[in-house]
Parts: structure tokens; C-alpha cells; sequence
């Protein structure tokens, strides 16, 4: 039986994790569940897998959590010390899946266990690259990528051959904007933005799908995880979401990896990795699709993808700082402070503004986080920044 922590669990992927956990009871045993402030989902899930220990980043909610888990047998904690103790536990298998610069230490605590990490915090790769992958060499833990595309490139690298791969193939659906016209997307509402046509997500991920910003962050992340080059990592739109990844190697070959858009695949492969487990997601059935079609992004109308690969090109802190504009900014559209199109706007000038200065530690990756998110707002709202 492997002992299994959940990062993020009250979240879209910690609830897919969740559900997943359930239905192979006899396979796992749960240390520590970790969420944000939803203290009913949290208590609702430690008493349906027996954890050992559950914990919220609201230090609030302490006495609600008390109540609900009373007599369960649930170690109870909350606060940011009490999510990196519980990261820091030793768990044969981790999933890192809180968002934001928030996971950046918790995920890092539980790389030092040596063990498996199955890896859904963009911003641990996309911010603190350098360090992690250095975390992560140091104590032998192993990177499972669990983002629809990143796991696609893995299972398609199956054997291994990275030396023979000419590049890899990032597909995305283009979101609910795909065929807008700037004047439709300079006029969108959040209400429009957050209608994902095939992905069921959080708030923050479907509207970084609208701008296509997840997709550039894919690629930083593509780089770190397969070590490669920013020329060597395309981009197609792909509106049916059925092939997520595909490889090319030298030799001519393309292989991909296709399923339904369910986020319980990628990480059923992370959790059972070396092997396989069953999971209920409905199977593909392409004859029922018919057309799958791929198109070239378009950087006009999505210039996230620009500005991605311009801060890959770059590297130091530049990463990290158009990471922690962009929540910035996606923040102040979801309040409906800014436009749509006002996104890119407010990342690209915070990335002019602040340049490209080193950033070799956590807390250097922190402090430009922290001022990134300083600029944004400010752009945002001179007056109150």
C-alpha cells in the first residue's frame, strides 16, 4: 500500500485526485490532505479516505474544520506553516496542485522527501524553474508532469529517446474565443471568458485558457521538464481537445497521445506510473468526432504565447514575473477592474518595467513575484497601488 499526500486537494485536480483515490481504496493510504479554505470539501473528503491528517491554508477555518471532523480520528491543522509541515511529510507519491506562487514551497517540501511528485503547479517550473529541477535532483525525486499536455509528451516518450526528438507539440482547444474578433474579445465579460468549451476547470485556468497565458506557460514548462530549447516546442490549436501532446522525432515519426478531456486520465497515468490503473472516464470514440483539425496560433489576437517564449528566451526572473502579473491581471478582470485584452496589456508592461533581473534562490524567485504583483497593480489602479 502506498501512502499518498494531496496538495490542493479541495481544488478541480485535487477533487479528480480524490475521486480517484476512492475508487482504488485498497491501493493507498492517505497522510495528509491539503486545501485552501473550503473547510466542508476538505472534511468531506478525510473522512470518505480515512486521512491521517488534514490541513487548511486559512488559519479562519480552523474552528469549522474542528467541528466538522470531530470524533473522526483526523488530525486537524491550518495555516501556512501547517501546509508546508504536512508537504514535508514523507509520502510515497505527492500531488502538487496548489495554484499560484503559493505551491512554491510546499511543493519544494515535499521534493526533499526523494519520492514521487506528480506535478500540477505551472508556477514550481514556470517561476522557480532552476530551482526546483535542482530540488529535484538533489534528493532523487521523480517529476510526474500531470497537465493534459505535459503528460501526453511523457507517455508519448515512452522509451525514453529524448536525444532522438526533433521537437515536441502542445495542442490547445483556443478557448471560447478561438474565432473572435479583437472587438468581441476587447468587449468580453468574465461570464463569456470562463465558458471553456471542452475543459471543466477553476476560474484562474479557464480564463489563462481564454488568453491562451496557460498555453505560454506550458511551453516554460514544456522547456524545464524535457529539457528543451524554446524553438524546439510548438503550439497548434486543436478545438476538439482529443490529441493533447504529440512527439516528433528525427527519424519522421509522430507520435501522440489522445483520450477524452478528463482530467482523471493524466492523473491515474502520474498515479499509477510505472503502471497503468482503470479509471471510469469515458473512453474516445473518434468516429463520433469524424474531423480533428490543427491550426497555427494566432499572436495577434493571443499575444500571451509571444510574451511566453519571450520570458523562456530570457530566463532569470522574468518567468516568474509575467507569471505573478498575469494572476494579477486576471484577478482585476474577473472584478472586472480591466478588460479582456487588458490582460496582456498589464503582463507585458510589468515585464518591460522590471527587465530581467537574476534570480538563483527562492527567495529571490519570491521577491520578484512579490514585485511583479506590485507593478501590476499598479497599472491596474495608480491611485490605490
Amino acid at each position: 500500500m502506498r501512502t499518498v499526500t494531496v496538495l490542493g486537494t479541495t481544488g478541480s485536480i485535487g477533487c479528480s485526485t480524490v475521486d480517484l483515490l476512492e475508487q482504488a481504496r485498497e491501493q493507498f493510504r492517505v497522510r495528509a490532505l491539503v486545501g485552501g479554505k473550503n473547510a466542508a470539501k476538505l472534511a468531506e473528503q478525510a473522512r470518505s479516505l480515512k486521512a491521517e491528517l488534514a490541513v487548511l491554508a486559512d488559519e479562519s477555518a480552523y474552528p469549522e474544520l474542528k467541528a466538522l471532523l470531530a470524533g473522526s480520528g483526523v488530525e486537524i491543522a491550518c495555516g501556512r506553516k501547517a501546509v508546508i509541515e504536512a508537504a514535508a511529510l514523507p509520502a510515497d507519491w505527492t500531488m502538487a496542485a496548489i495554484t499560484g506562487a503559493a505551491g512554491l514551497e510546499p511543493t519544494l517540501a515535499a521534493v526533499k522527501n526523494g519520492n514521487s511528485i506528480a506535478l500540477a503547479n505551472k508556477e514550481a517550473l514556470v517561476c522557480a524553474g532552476d530551482v526546483m529541477l535542482r530540488a529535484v535532483r538533489d534528493a532523487g525525486a521523480t517529476l510526474l508532469p500531470v497537465d493534459s499536455e505535459h503528460n501526453a509528451v511523457y507517455q508519448s516518450m515512452a522509451d525514453r529517446q529524448a536525444d532522438q526528438v526533433e521537437k515536441i507539440i502542445l495542442t490547445a482547444s483556443g478557448g471560447p474565443f478561438r474565432n473572435a474578433s479583437l472587438d468581441v474579445m476587447r468587449a468580453a465579460t468574465p461570464a463569456q471568458a470562463l465558458k471553456h468549451p471542452t475543459w471543466s476547470m477553476g476560474a484562474k485556468i479557464s480564463i489563462d485558457s481564454a488568453t491562451m497565458f496557460n498555453k505560454g506557460l506550458e511551453v516554460i514548462e514544456a522547456a524545464r521538464i524535457f529539457d528543451l530549447t524554446e524553438d524546439r516546442i510548438d503550439v497548434l490549436v486543436h478545438p476538439q481537445s482529443v490529441v493533447h501532446g504529440m512527439v516528433q522525432y528525427t527519424d519522421g515519426s509522430l507520435i501522440a497521445q489522445m483520450g477524452s478531456a478528463d482530467m482523471r486520465i493524466p492523473i491515474a497515468h502520474a498515479l499509477a506510473w510505472p503502471q497503468r490503473m482503470p479509471t471510469t472516464s469515458s473512453r474516445l470514440d473518434l468516429a463520433a468526432f469524424g474531423t480533428l483539425e490543427f491550426i497555427a496560433p494566432d499572436e495577434v489576437r493571443f499575444p500571451a504565447l509571444r510574451l511566453a517564449r519571450q520570458a523562456l528566451r530570457a530566463g532569470k526572473a522574468v518567468p516568474a514575473i509575467l507569471s505573478a502579473a498575469n494572476e494579477i491581471a486576471v484577478e482585476a478582470f474577473l472584478a472586472e477592474r480591466i478588460g479582456f485584452l487588458d490582460i496582456a496589456r498589464v503582463v507585458e508592461e510589468t515585464m518591460d518595467t522590471l527587465g530581467a533581473p537574476p534570480a538563483d534562490t527562492l527567495d529571490a524567485v519570491l521577491h520578484w513575484d512579490a514585485e511583479a504583483r506590485r507593478v501590476a497593480l499598479h497599472l491596474i489602479s495608480p491611485a490605490v497601488a
